[in-house]
């Protein structure tokens, strides 16, 4: 009875999630699927490996997390699973697994045919590896039998702020289903940085010298959301769309 996670940027429009879910249950109809998201933005690697950072950690050890957003399927990018802390991440090697990458035990790739589907489609990697894999690992299929071990993944390499002398500078990573802007700059990096010292963080027109507890604390806030990173919101609104801020926008402590 293992859980396998699902995170793409398919949507709910198209069967493709849905194709995934009927492989898997053909290969292990034990298994028990949990859907996390379908909305990630088309092609957006970045705010895919934020996503999977944020999630992975409230199930349980052996769970394994499918991510497939995948803009180059059919290259040479290769197929891989992530072991990490007990949990398994199978998907595209293309940085989805940045995070998880740099604390992995072990990283395969996928190679074994016998695990995956007998055609293997140019455009549906989803279906026809990730998919089939990820119910064999859930199963009880040992990752050590899937492929060669390796210890080059691709991790991105704008994930984390930068610090010059007073300043730390990140960005926009991803915005929430209500235009909440969450950064990519986590409370601990924060508090590392600040030291307790005066500060203003700021993001393009807008700049506060505290964070805020909730949400409800002024008409735009900045602070720490329940995926432990700083961001910004808009009390009863979309910080979004009222601002105009954009994914990649520079955000700026300077300590005062």
């Amino acid at each position: 009875m293992g859980i396998i996670t699902l995170c793409t940027d398919f949507g709910n429009r198209d069967p493709y999630a849905g194709i995934m879910k009927g492989v898997i249950l053909s290969v292990d109809p034990g298994a028990r699927i949990v859907d996390i998201t379908h909305e990630i933005e088309p092609q957006d690697v970045r705010e895919a490996a934020f996503t999977v950072e944020d999630y992975w950690r409230y199930f349980p050890a052996g769970t394994v997390h499918v991510v497939v957003v995948d803009p180059t399927v059919g290259s040479s990018r290769r197929p891989i699973v992530v072991s990490c802390d007990g949990h398994f991440f199978v998907g595209p090697d293309n940085g989805v697994f940045s995070f998880a990458a740099g604390r992995a035990s072990d990283i395969r790739l996928i190679e074994d045919r016998d695990l995956m589907r007998g055609e293997i489609s140019a455009t549906f990697h989803g279906r026809d590896i990730f998919s089939p894999v990820a119910a064999h690992l859930s199963g009880g299929a040992a990752p050590s039998g899937l492929g060669a071990k390796i210890t080059d993944p691709v991790v991105l390499e704008d994930i984390y702020p930068v610090i010059r002398e007073d300043t730390m500078t990140g960005d926009i990573a991803r915005f929430d289903h209500f235009g909440n802007a969450i950064t990519n700059i986590n409370r601990e990096q924060f508090d590392s940085f600040v030291r307790e010292r005066p500060y203003r963080v700021s993001v393009r027109d807008f700049s506060f010298n505290s964070l805020s507890r909730t949400y409800f604390e002024g008409e735009a806030t900045c602070l720490t959301g329940s995926s432990g990173y700083i961001e910004f919101g808009v009390f009863q609104g979309n910080f979004r769309t009222k601002t105009g801020v954009c994914k990649r926008d520079p955000v700026v402590i300077a300590i005062q």
